[in-house]
């Protein structure tokens, strides 16, 4: 299959809508990658306003779903189009699986949103893609993460023994299959 454009988003649903990250969301971007307890099990860490305005600006153009590469995708407010969280989508160089990652603003959680908003991703890599598996890692300590996974389909499908911002932890893997195995 061919690479998505941008013309595959925004993409609405219940609560939410997915689409480009912006220059412009610089202030709602910062302030929940600024939020430690958000910023605690995730693999980016918080960054100076100058560098999140370049990364908002690559995201904005970027190719979706490139081979090799990290994407990540604005969960917005659908009325207002605020930004309220991000999810990340890395497809292998192979195109055979990528993996999921999501961040919500605490102020948007407990509404369901961050899980229509993964299974909509997800719904979006089976389409756009050819890839075969989606997977989503967890630190076992993150249960509503863990919790959100299997909401969206995932079945855990490994535990493994990992070093984590220098601590050891234990990670979960989830993985869906595009038959939904």
């Amino acid at each position: 299959m061919d690479t998505p454009s941008a013309d595959t988003l925004p993409r609405l649903g219940n609560g939410f809508m997915l689409r480009r990250l912006a220059s412009d969301d610089l202030p709602e971007f910062q302030a929940y990658r600024h939020d430690p307890e958000l910023g605690r099990y995730q693999g980016w860490s918080a960054m100076p306003d100058l560098e999140a305005t370049a990364f908002l600006s690559e995201m904005s153009t970027t190719p979706l779903l490139r081979p090799g590469n990290w994407t990540q995708i604005g969960i917005a407010d659908p009325s207002s189009r605020c930004l309220i969280g991000d999810i990340g989508v890395f497809l292998d160089q192979d195109g055979r699986y990528a993996e999921v990652g999501f961040t919500l603003a605490r102020h948007a959680q407990g509404r369901g949103v961050a899980t229509a908003a993964v299974r909509e991703a997800i719904n979006l890599i089976f389409s756009a893609t050819d890839v075969d598996r989606v997977f989503g890692i967890t630190d076992a300590r993150n249960s509503a993460s863990a919790r959100l996974l299997e909401r969206v389909g995932m079945r855990r499908t490994e535990t493994t023994n990992a070093v984590f911002r220098g601590e050891q932890c234990t990670e979960y893997v989830y993985a869906l299959l595009r038959d939904g195995g």
